[in-house]
């Protein structure tokens, strides 16, 4: 496993003396006053107000990551190491103030998390996982402006690792979420899922790297300094699908631009062969907007499933992935349940939820969109289907919703057991539906068509 370097925090940062906001004379930016967050905020205010709420500021302070640390630490005999901390505070690691995560209240709290210098000095990528990345410390923060203006408390330089038109901006935030675990087990893979995709593309009208869809842009000022021209600025909440679970400056913002990310990302349809006494419903989806596979990340911890319920003259006649709140739903005893998340084994083959007793992974996720036509070398059908049997009465109505976990709620069930993890948390988890794969069917709002599972006639409702 890779080790993060230890440096006097001098050697990481070395500030430089330049003009403050306002064109104002200003007092030398030190190293350790650029070190924390706070000190962007008076140039930078939207920038920090985003950034405060996002879920890299959230890292080291989310509770489930320090339970699942503790816990980790401790059934390995501490043999974890900096594995968690390595990107959950990995300036705070960086700096030798925590070695691996379990004394993170110790830690001044501007250091923990992932902080604006931290993403902002890297100048190499030295890996492809685990936090691979090399600080340049010399003061000067990084970013994706290939002309920048001089007029702030810090140096400034472009860099191509930052530019969200160059691909290799998307190795810069693959470092930390592709993760390989201390068994060799490929775990996380957002980072080479994207690179399988045909987002990664060396034509520039087709590529389409994290930040584009992680940290959309718009015209105004990135700083708030005399001068400061109006150029692309990026969001810095990069929302996802994980959201803070304890009080946290700008949760409810955080928790609707995770909403927003997830409605329009899955497309369904719904196709149904009336037949007597039942019928046969047939559901596609496909991955309509993420340039990864869905769900990704942390895919061994995601619960995304299908929800469907057929009526006939109102009442339910067949159900499959109804849950209730705060109920689990990988073990709903639903032999028809579609759930997309992936299994993790232990080295016996019996189901593991811990990272580190995992030693191998059965995944069950959509693919990437293809953006190769049908019948086009190359071409892979993004479409995913799967059938259900409804048996009594023929359904006059098919509804059909998709929800979303961050994390199973028996996973967190362990820690809560093992006394790492307080039940309010568990509590606090939230179950998205993602309202661009919501649909209706009836006879009368279907066409008829072939579908693809059955290569039959049936009707159909598409989104």
């Amino acid at each position: 496993m890779r080790r993060a370097a230890r440096a006097p925090l001098t050697l990481l940062l070395i500030a430089l003396p330049l003009l403050a906001c306002d064109d104002e004379p200003a007092p030398v930016l030190s190293a350790e006053e650029l070190l924390d967050p706070a000190a962007c905020a008076d140039c930078h205010p939207t920038h920090y107000r985003e950034w405060r709420g996002s879920m890299h500021a959230y890292a080291a302070e989310d509770p489930v990551f320090r339970a699942m640390n503790a816990r980790g630490q401790r059934e390995t005999d501490g043999a974890l190491g900096d594995f968690c901390v390595q990107c959950h505070a990995p300036m705070a690691l960086r700096l030798g103030l925590t070695t691996d995560g379990t004394d993170l209240d110790g830690v001044p709290p501007h250091l923990r998390g992932v902080t604006c210098v931290f993403c902002h000095t890297v100048d190499a990528i030295e890996g492809t996982h685990n936090n691979p990345l090399r600080l340049a410390g010399d003061g000067v923060m990084r970013g994706g402006v290939d002309d920048p203006i001089q007029a702030g408390g810090h140096a400034m330089a472009y860099s191509p690792l930052h530019d969200r038109h160059d691909p290799r901006s998307a190795a810069l935030c693959g470092s930390c979420h592709d993760i390989v675990t201390p068994r060799g087990v490929h775990l996380e893979r957002t980072y080479t899922e994207w690179l399988d995709s045909p987002f990664n593309s060396d034509d520039p009208t087709q590529r389409t790297t994290c930040n584009d869809c992680h940290m959309p842009g718009r015209r105004a000022r990135i700083a708030e300094v005399d001068g400061a021209p109006i150029r692309r600025h990026h969001d810095h909440s990069m929302p996802g699908v994980d959201v803070a679970l304890t009080p946290f400056p700008e949760a409810d913002a955080q928790r609707a631009l995770v909403q927003r990310e997830l409605d329009p990302m899955i497309v369904a349809e719904v196709c149904v062969v009336p037949r007597a006494g039942g019928a046969e419903v047939e559901v596609y989806l496909e991955n309509l907007t993420a340039g990864h596979s869905i769900p990704s990340g942390a895919t061994h911890d995601r619960r995304l499933w299908v929800e469907l319920v057929a009526r006939a003259g109102g009442e339910t006649v067949y159900s499959s992935g109804v849950v209730a709140d705060g109920e689990p739903v990988r073990y709903l005893p639903d032999p028809d349940l579609w759930l997309l998340s992936e299994t993790g084994y232990d080295a016996e083959g019996e189901v593991a939820h811990m990272f580190w007793e995992i030693a191998r992974t059965e995944p069950v996720q959509l693919p990437s969109p293809t953006l190769v036509p049908p019948g086009s070398p190359g071409y892979v059908n993004p479409h995913v289907g799967r059938r259900y049997l409804v048996i009594g009465e023929t359904p006059d109505r098919v509804d059909l919703r998709l929800r979303m976990r961050p994390m199973g709620l028996e996973v967190l069930d362990g820690l809560v057991e093992t006394g790492d993890l307080a039940p309010a948390v568990r509590a606090a988890i939230p179950t998205f539906d993602l309202a661009g794969s919501a649909l209706t069917w009836t006879l009368d709002a279907a066409t008829l068509r072939v579908t693809p599972l059955a290569g039959r006639e049936a009707w159909c409702v598409p989104r």
